[in-house]
């Protein structure tokens, strides 16, 4: 039994380190067309540019990728975004108490959607939706549509800094990542997390607290989309009641584009912040050739199309 659950993780990586390989290449051609086409593309300031936008959506589709695992969505993300933003940033004007009151909102929103979906077995699609829904008014009517916040600026440099050539967005989603791989790879929690993905009765056999997983899968979501949200914020320099608009469908796309499946019990870490870096990239290119900016519809639209046939490709294999 033991040789063959080897076998079957073997085959696996292999799957995911061959998705791995396909999505570097598949970004490398992007890259190399545009530059050939555009010398500004491969700037410093430009690509620096690109990383610092791709360190919101790739802390999105960390979150929305643990929620694929153990068979849900969440359509709540960008909401969770900006309504962190506007409540934390008008309500205190400390950067590391933003960001400590920012987390705890983040993560308490995730654990309503994750006890609607564990415990009063509401389907990950409306719970999250409704969740959206609600934080939407509650955010509108707090503002009175035109929030007010204020960024410090150790808050601004956090988003848009860099040390020694590096942003410093893309160190910290870095070691977010570098601890939920951790997380998902090397702890019992994490197998847990794909044991009920792959099949919730055999992990509710196992003795897994199953309810537990999927209401912190919700929970890590959360907190995700408010880390999100506030370096959103702090690269724009302004808050605004539409931050992240767009992020769920983006996140979604990226982490199945990335490996997830939606059948749950699979996804990676490198593969959902590659495939989150090819959408940003994507959009930079629209910019930097400078053709219509409804043009970027037109891609997101394709790239969710692309994403179902992955995903269909996938569960047939």
């Amino acid at each position: 039994m033991s040789a063959a659950i080897s076998v079957n993780r073997n085959t696996v990586r292999a799957v995911q380190r061959r998705e791995i390989l396909m999505l570097l290449g598949f970004l490398a051609v992007i890259w190399a067309t545009t530059a050939a086409l555009s010398p500004r593309f491969l700037t410093p300031a430009n690509l620096s540019d690109i990383l610092i936008q791709a360190a919101p959506l790739g802390f999105v589709v960390i979150g929305q990728m643990i929620v694929i695992i153990v068979r849900g969505l969440d359509l709540s993300v960008a909401s969770i975004m900006a309504t962190v933003a506007v409540l934390s940033t008008s309500l205190i004007d400390s950067t590391a108490a933003i960001f400590a009151v920012g987390l705890l909102l983040g993560g308490l929103i995730g654990a309503v959607n994750g006890y609607l979906v564990a415990f009063r077995h509401v389907t990950p699609f409306l719970a999250t939706l409704a969740t959206m829904i609600v934080l939407q008014g509650i955010r509108f009517g707090y503002t009175g549509g035109a929030p007010g916040g204020s960024l410090p600026e150790t808050f601004r440099w956090l988003a848009t800094g860099n040390i020694v050539g590096v942003p410093v967005a893309l160190i910290a989603l870095g070691i977010v990542a570098c601890a939920v791989h951790w997380l998902l790879e090397r702890t019992v929690f994490g197998r847990r997390l794909k044991l009920y993905g792959d099949s919730p009765e055999a992990a509710y056999m196992t003795g897994a607290p199953t309810r537990f997983l999927v209401m912190m899968a919700f929970v890590i979501s959360g907190v995700m989309a408010a880390f999100a949200g506030l370096f959103l914020v702090g690269y724009v320099g302004i808050v605004d009641n539409w931050t992240g608009r767009g992020y769920e469908l983006d996140s979604i796309a990226a982490a199945v584009i990335g490996g997830a499946a939606l059948s749950g019990g699979k996804g990676t870490v490198p593969g959902v912040l590659l495939a989150a870096l090819i959408l940003v990239s994507l959009f930079n290119i629209v910019v930097i050739l400078g053709l219509s900016i409804e043009l970027q519809l037109v891609i997101k639209g394709t790239l969710i199309i692309l994403a179902a046939a992955v995903y269909m490709k996938r569960a047939q294999t």
